[in-house]
């Protein structure tokens, strides 16, 4: 640690290296290798595996706390534990902050916190990302409020930054107590197995309380919180894949607010066409299949990045290519829970539809709802409310939406899946669509109840008039005479017609009544 008299007899150039190379060392070289033996990474390990190589600008490299209580004014360290900076990922400019578990367990001081809130600054000013690589053990005790303090002011920049340029968060160790709320309010978190994990109040106080006996990764671990709570986006095997996935996912995103994604050079051969999907919907309407083969069969080859892979995987959603443009996909999937609609898949979708809308991405949905799920405890839990933030979500998204009829579109299902009733722009079914208030036997027992009651075979008379109701309203066609489907198109078609659709939309502009904001129902 820095003695601010051991440099006395040193050059002027001389003070300038050993300050530097001090800085590097962060908590000293003890440290680093306990760092290393835990399987992780240092903050500036991460920190060059992110940035394209030599771009990085630190800033804030000579920082030093301001405390003086509990032995602080002892101990000092560059940087305060956490290096700060900007560079470029894939020559695209990116601020960066990398919290340093050598110094004090990573723990947020109030200059920490303050290097932190200037590249965000810069973020903002400027329009460009925000990646956090989080490792800290929390606030700097030691300091008290005004490390609470140096929080707050970190998830006052968040929101106001949310929206205004993407914000992506990678929890690299531990991320407790107060430090959640950050990553929480960006738009995107990955965490790796085995070495992170979050949560509120940790496992001691989790028995203290509540008398639950519980570990850190079964408490808040990546699998915990990339499938039960859904917090987390995406669960990666180690710190490198995170960091492949960090770069991964901003080559799909704009700068910021004002741009759009950047294309990628796409060669055609002329013919669009995909035979195969053809022959993906099963003849019997209840059986699955799995929506993903939908989405690789219209999308660019391998462009398809699942987001939320594993937290309500009855719809599926992700960022893709076509014909070299990004583009959000939405698709329920059948092949889970039939691809109904519950509360977990509502937020999942809501979250990702919103997202996608900040930042001029435009909407592919692909649609196979058979309804919300039924029962007392969706109910109970407010799958009212829930639905409707994804219906909320779609009503209010500006970007260019069309949406694809697979198969079933039932109820009030139908309404909230992008339909062209809430503002989507292009509405095509495939042949195999059956678009109904509700399914036909269901619609049947209703309709013709006292025929069916009245009937000498109940049983012959129901399947009579199932039939006749599916004949007649188990189709696309009457939506299509009606204008709601733009079109019926067949499934090989797909690729085609969305790849000129969405030119067609590229110049789209839709503004929203004068207001401060609406009060989406949370």
């Amino acid at each position: 640690m820095p003695d601010p008299h051991a440099h006395a007899h040193l050059s002027k150039t001389e003070l300038l290296a050993r300050k530097n190379e001090e800085a590097l060392l962060g908590g000293g070289q003890a440290r680093i290798d306990s760092q290393h033996k835990k399987g992780k990474l240092t903050a500036r390990e991460r920190v060059d595996l992110l940035m394209d190589e030599g771009s990085f600008e630190e800033i804030g490299k000579f920082v030093m706390h301001r405390a003086k209580d509990f032995g602080l004014d002892k101990e000092h360290y560059l940087g305060d534990g956490v290096v700060t900076g900007y560079g470029t990922v894939n020559g695209r400019l990116v601020y960066v902050f990398s919290q340093d578990f050598t110094v004090f367990g990573g723990s947020l001081s109030e200059t920490h916190a303050e290097k932190i809130v200037k590249i965000m600054d810069l973020a903002m000013k400027n329009g460009a990302p925000v990646i956090g690589l989080n490792d800290s053990g929390g606030a700097r005790i030691q300091e008290g409020v005004v490390s609470l303090g140096g929080y707050a002011d970190i998830f006052y920049k968040n929101t106001l930054a949310s929206g205004v340029v993407p914000q992506l968060s990678a929890i690299m160790g531990p991320c407790a107590g107060g430090a959640v709320y950050s990553p929480a309010i960006t738009d995107f978190i990955l965490m790796v197995e085995d070495t992170s994990y979050m949560f509120v109040t940790g496992p001691n106080v989790v028995k203290t309380v509540t008398h639950e006996e519980v570990t850190s990764e079964e408490l808040g671990g990546a699998s915990t919180h990339s499938a039960k709570s859904g917090v987390t986006h995406f669960s990666c095997a180690n710190e490198v894949v995170a960091i492949t996935r960090v770069k991964q996912l901003l080559s799909y995103m704009p700068q910021n607010c004002e741009e759009t994604a950047p294309t990628q050079p796409y060669e055609t051969s002329g013919d669009e066409s995909r035979p195969a999907l053809d022959r993906l919907i099963p003849e019997n309407a209840n059986q699955p299949y799995d929506m993903r083969e939908v989405i690789e069969g219209i999308i660019d080859t391998d462009s398809f990045l699942e987001v939320h892979q594993n937290f309500a995987e009855n719809i599926v959603v992700g960022f893709a290519r076509l014909a070299g443009r990004s583009i959000g996909i939405v698709g329920n999937q059948p092949a889970v829970l039939a691809g109904v609609l519950d509360i977990n898949a509502s937020i999942k979708a809501a979250r990702f539809v919103r997202f996608c809308d900040a930042f001029n991405i435009p909407l592919l949905v692909l649609e196979d709802v058979p309804g919300f799920l039924p029962g007392t405890d969706q109910e109970w839990r407010g799958i009212i409310t829930n639905g409707a933030k994804l219906l909320y979500a779609f009503c209010e998204a500006t970007v260019p939406r069309i949406t694809v009829i697979t198969r079933k579109a039932y109820g009030g299902a139908y309404d909230v899946m992008n339909s062209k009733h809430i503002g989507a722009d292009m509405n095509y079914a495939w042949p195999t669509a059956e678009i109904a208030v509700m399914g036909a036997k269901g619609a049947a027992e209703i309709i013709f109840k006292r025929e069916i009651a009245a009937a000498e075979d109940p049983a012959a008379k129901l399947q009579e008039k199932v039939d006749e109701y599916q004949e007649k309203f188990a189709t696309p066609y009457r939506a299509a005479h009606r204008g709601f489907v733009d079109e019926v198109i067949l499934p090989s078609q797909t690729r085609q017609k969305l790849i000129r659709a969405f030119k067609m939309l590229e110049n789209k502009v839709e503004t929203m009544p004068r207001k401060k904001h609406g009060n989406i129902p949370l």
